[in-house]
């Protein structure tokens, strides 16, 4: 039986060369210097590197997995990309419960931060500005059977009974029909994301998830404060 450590210099062999370059990419200009790598305990090891679990996270939106389960299929099958990620493909890779356990934990706000560090650096190469931005929300459902349009609970989306799986979540409102004439709403359990993006590139420049009760209009004006504070809303200056 060939072991991880056999496999170790031959695991270029598993991953096209096109797929390991994308991520080579991607790594070398990610900075997560915002992020602690390693948490300081007494007792025991001291873990996998957060930095490397933050790559596999990456790779899992990069690779469209809805299911950590799916990563850990992936890294086992392609162990460049765990290398690349800063895993020790000589031992076993995280398990399901530690990526659970991570972004469980993880700070938001560390995360926001590794944000507007690539939306700087973006802004510094001219792939981005903010001569045209756009604002809009999506929906997060919260896993709840009361989404489920299966679900025949009578007063499922009453506000005085709120689901017991998510007991942060609130109960939102979606418009499914653009038109005027003929609007469609549903009701759901759950969240809402609001992002801007750079209207040219499609690129997102800030984001925020708040409850579903959260009227859009009431919430833009602390969400661009938030985001005019770090990220200038007017037109830039040719001293720029």
């Amino acid at each position: 039986m060939i072991t991880r450590q056999e496999i170790f210099n031959i695991v270029d062999l598993f991953t096209s060369q096109s797929t390991i370059n994308f991520y080579e990419n991607i790594f070398d200009n990610l900075d997560l210097s915002f992020i602690p790598e390693f948490i300081e305990s007494k007792r025991g090891p001291k873990g996998y590197s957060r930095h490397a679990l933050t790559r596999a996270f990456v790779v899992m939106n990069c690779e469209h997995f809805r299911e950590i389960t799916l990563l850990c299929d992936f890294l086992n099958t392609n162990l460049k990309i765990a290398q690349l990620c800063g895993f020790d493909i000589t031992k076993p890779l995280p398990s399901y419960s530690v990526y659970q356990r991570f972004i469980h934990d993880i700070d938001n706000n560390l995360l926001k931060e590794i944000m507007k560090s690539q939306v700087n650096e973006l802004i510094k190469l001219d792939a981005i500005d903010n001569s045209i931005v756009s604002v809009d929300s999506t929906p997060i459902k919260a896993n709840t059977k009361y989404n489920n349009p299966k679900c025949f609970s009578k007063n499922k989306f009453s506000n005085e009974k709120p689901p017991k799986s998510d007991k942060d979540c609130k109960l939102g409102v979606h418009t499914a029909n653009n038109e005027d004439s003929k609007k469609n709403y549903t009701f759901y359990w759950g969240y809402k994301n609001l992002i801007m993006c750079d209207a040219k590139s499609g690129l997102p420049i800030y984001e925020v998830t708040l409850t579903g009760e959260k009227a859009d209009v009431s919430s833009l004006i602390n969400f661009l404060d938030k985001i005019n504070s770090w990220f200038s809303l007017k037109k830039f200056q040719n001293s720029r």
